[in-house]
């Protein structure tokens, strides 16, 4: 486990210090507020409006499930038992880091509620959309993937908090989506 745990430091000190450039440093701290996403959240709402053809409470309600059990599980549940420091509170790194957002969340680090979030959500979309959005519906991945980069990247998580965070992400968005899909969704 420490020799995880070091490779993971060292992976942060690559992605945080070596891979940095000037628009990265401006694009990614936007790129991780959930307030930048709003107009993506707002389409989606309106996209599954116009072309779910039945049942759209129930998916509105899956979807808000969601993210309220994602962000329980992640935050309220992993979060209150497991500890990590987060790299941007670290005293053994704070020579070697850059903190590129105002704030210094004191949270536990273990596991990225970002991550377990957009992944929930990302699969969850990818579940139930997929057949209206054909291959586009990939690009939820890559969002979700940029967003864990992004807190790689500010200094306030570890790789390993993003990629845990975002597998227990996608089976928290499967579930729902195939519980959906299961009992709602028009084939």
């Amino acid at each position: 486990m420490n020799k995880l745990l070091q490779i993971d430091r060292q992976l942060f000190q690559v992605i945080n210090a070596r891979w940095s450039n000037d628009f990265l440093d401006c694009l990614l701290p936007f790129l991780r507020n959930s307030h930048f996403w709003y107009p993506l959240y707002l389409f989606l709402l309106l996209f599954a409006f116009a072309n779910i053809p039945k049942n759209k409470g129930w998916w509105l309600l899956f979807a808000a499930g969601t993210v309220i059990l994602s962000n329980f599980i992640s935050s309220d549940l992993i979060k209150e038992n497991i500890f990590r420091i987060r790299p941007c509170n670290d005293a053994s790194l704070a020579d070697n880091i850059r903190v590129l957002v105002t704030y210094r969340p004191q949270s536990s680090s273990f596991t990225s509620s970002h991550a377990v979030n957009h992944f929930a959500l990302a699969a969850f979309f990818f579940g139930t959309l997929k057949k209206y959005m054909g291959n586009w519906v990939y690009l939820f991945f890559a969002w979700a993937m940029a967003i864990c980069y992004a807190q790689v990247y500010v200094g306030v998580h570890f790789p390993l908090d993003v990629i845990c965070g975002g597998l227990i992400g996608l089976v928290l968005g499967y579930l729902p989506a195939r519980a959906y899909n299961n009992n709602y969704q028009q084939v």
